[in-house]
């Protein structure tokens, strides 16, 4: 389906449909205004993708251009052979030669409410005198720094002062734990740790400081641990190992020259969860990944010098890195970075900062999105959102219902929503609306972006046309991960042994009449029920369609007659109240949303749901709930309590 397929005279029709939970055409004005508004894009990528991929890279400031756009041999890549680069000189030194150094480039807001405004000439500064306080430390290209923050300033100074020199960082979320930060360190083989005395989250102050040292004790490659002040708080600090950043980069010369990086050199490792519970360190390398995320920074967000864009990602997660830090900033976008939670002191934190920044462009989790739904309107309501232009999701799939309601609360019926799919492997956005062309349709992260063969495929590797599969990608792209540091072994089995010449992400997806595609989530949540695939995505996206339900879980539990039966954890909206006539009502609506088949087998009604530091539902914890199993690692889980509760109350129902 194109915008041209759809007349300008259905238009009134389109907006019904909407509320079906069908289509949504952009505006006129939009789409006259998009940077990109014209579907050839597409037919050039596919006529010559090497050379539509050369002219993009060719958007970046190289020191020596490419010999070759790619060098495939299967299943490793390398884009931009021969080329030489710096990640850091593309988000700063190249904007201040075009006279952008008084451009704001970070609103930075604390949790607490202090702010600060930094330029591009300010970060580039910070940069040039962090950089060469490292190389005093004896920091040389190739070795990994590990970096344990919180969304302070001074993280994305770490991370671009370690692209600067050359160094390879490895980001760490900060609410992990020290075993979780030791462990990553050690694969790494860090050999310093830039980290804070604490953050805060909640009104709470949190012990970074504290955490690394724990960490620490047992990673004997550290030879430094740098610490930013942030909160005040006492802190060990450990003669001979432990410096203050101020007073490293108080004494360090202003103008640190940047390294020229071979396109195929390492400029990150970021870990990931993995199958087998041991994280993957997943590797990327410059020239490819800084082209990748600043066209797709381009093309999906529609990018302009006069926005002011927001992701409410944190830096210690690939969205972080590709979306707040090196795409955005390849661009010279100025954009607004706030540390702490959305409902700090009160429910409507996110949108005092969009009226008071007049944020132009907002891109967050469908998590956080159901979480708002679930506070109710009146806070959305009691700001003035209508700076608003485009709005985004990403993480996982959105249900139609939440991307409704985004629509029309947050965008309030205007703003298209790029609805994004790609993942820590990818490097950059895959699958995307571009909001200029694309006609929306709610739940759906419609197509492959211009370069990107993606494809949905049976067990057997059958290309399907319509209906459900396996997400499956056909050809290589340059941000693309280089391998899984330190084990190209488990980077091919992983990734590249279920078909032949495939990659595959783990995910399902089903392909509609149009071509759109509609991920599932993992393969992993894909239940088989009396012989049916079922996506826990759509179970959970039936569920949260009845008015009374705010978010759901679904996991699949062992049945001996269907193979699996479906259970289901959900939170009631306020004033709902978690009964037997709540229990076969919402049973009921599921099936009559997907089918008796799908009507779960047993609903638990809970006030929480465990979940990552990041918002992420730990559906792992709840199988093995359901099953009576052992718990797996909850390490990464914002709150342990929660997953006793539930274990607790699961008992005593079954």
């Amino acid at each position: 389906m194109t915008k041209q397929e759809i007349s300008r005279a259905q238009r009134e029709t389109v907006n019904v449909l909407l509320e079906e939970n069908r289509v949504f055409v952009p505006s006129d004005a939009f789409q006259q205004q998009a940077i990109i508004h014209d579907e050839s894009i597409y037919a050039e990528a596919a006529k010559d993708r090497e050379a539509f991929w050369g002219k993009w890279a060719g958007e970046l400031d190289w020191f020596k251009k490419w010999d070759k756009v790619l060098d495939w041999q299967l299943p490793f890549a390398q884009w931009f052979v021969g080329g030489k680069l710096n990640a850091s000189y593309n988000c700063l030194d190249r904007h201040l030669k075009k006279g952008l150094g008084n451009k704001t480039a970070i609103f930075w807001e604390g949790e607490p409410g202090e702010t600060k405004r930094l330029t591009y000439n300010d970060i580039y500064c910070a940069v040039n005198k962090l950089a060469n306080g490292l190389k005093g430390l004896g920091v040389i290209k190739g070795d990994r720094v590990a970096i344990y923050m919180p969304m302070i300033p001074e993280t994305i100074f770490a991370m671009l002062a370690c692209a600067r020199i050359g160094a390879v960082h490895t980001v760490v979320f900060g609410g992990f734990s020290a075993d979780s930060l030791k462990e990553r360190i050690k694969d790494a083989q860090a050999k310093f740790l830039i980290t804070a005395d604490g953050g805060y989250r909640k009104g709470k102050v949190l012990a970074l400081k504290e955490t690394a040292d724990q960490a620490v004790v047992e990673c004997p490659t550290i030879e430094h641990v740098l610490v930013v002040r942030r909160t005040g708080q006492d802190v060990l600090m450990r003669q001979g190992r432990d410096l203050w950043y101020h007073e490293l980069v108080d004494k360090a010369a202003d103008y640190c020259e940047p390294e020229p990086m071979d396109a195929e050199d390492m400029l990150y490792i970021l870990y990931t969860s993995g199958t087998t519970g041991k994280p993957k360190g997943i590797v990327h390398t410059t020239g490819g990944y800084l082209t990748g995320v600043a066209a797709t920074t381009r093309w999906v967000f529609d990018i302009k010098p006069e926005d002011i864009f927001w992701c409410t990602a944190d830096v210690g997660w690939v969205t972080g890195h590709s979306y707040i830090v090196y795409g955005p900033m390849a661009h010279a976008v100025t954009q607004v970075m706030y540390e702490g939670s959305p409902d700090y002191p009160q429910r409507d934190r996110f949108w005092k900062i969009v009226e008071k920044y007049k944020v132009t462009i907002f891109y967050t989790a469908p998590t956080a999105i159901r979480t708002f739904m679930r506070w109710g309107t009146q806070w959305p309501q009691g700001c003035n959102l209508s700076s608003l232009r485009l709005l985004g999701s990403v993480g996982e799939p959105i249900n139609p219902e939440a991307w409704v309601w985004y629509h029309q609360h947050i965008g309030h019926g205007q703003c298209p929503i790029v609805d994004t799919w790609w993942q820590t492997e990818t490097g950059s956005i895959l699958i995307s609306p571009i909001p200029g062309v694309t006609v929306l349709k709610p739940g759906s992260a419609t197509k492959p972006l211009p370069g990107i063969e993606a494809v949905v495929l049976t067990q057997e590797g059958k290309i399907v046309e319509k209906g459900g599969g396996y997400l499956a990608l056909k050809s290589p792209w340059p941000s693309m991960l280089r391998g899984i540091y330190g084990d190209n072994e488990r980077y091919k089995k992983t990734y590249w042994s279920r078909w032949p010449g495939m990659y595959f992400p783990g995910d399902g997806a089903k392909i509609d009449a149009d071509g759109y595609f509609w991920l599932l989530g993992r393969v992993d949540d894909i239940m088989l029920v009396a012989g049916h695939n079922i996506s826990t995505m759509e179970v959970e996206s039936a569920l949260v369609d009845h008015p009374s339900v705010a978010e759901s879980a679904v996991v699949g539990i062992t049945d001996e007659i269907k193979g699996q039966a479906i259970a289901a954890f959900v939170i009631l909206k306020e004033g709902h109240k978690p009964d037997s006539q709540a229990d076969e009502t919402l049973k009921g609506h599921v099936a009559k949303k997907i089918g008796a088949i799908a009507r779960p087998q047993k609903i638990i009604f809970t006030a929480e749901l465990p979940k990552t530091r990041s918002g992420k539902i730990m559906r792992r914890l709840l199988r093995d709930i359901a099953e009576g199993r052992a718990l797996g690692d909850v390490t990464t889980l914002a709150d342990t309590h929660v997953i006793e509760v539930l274990k607790e109350k699961y008992q005593e129902e079954a």
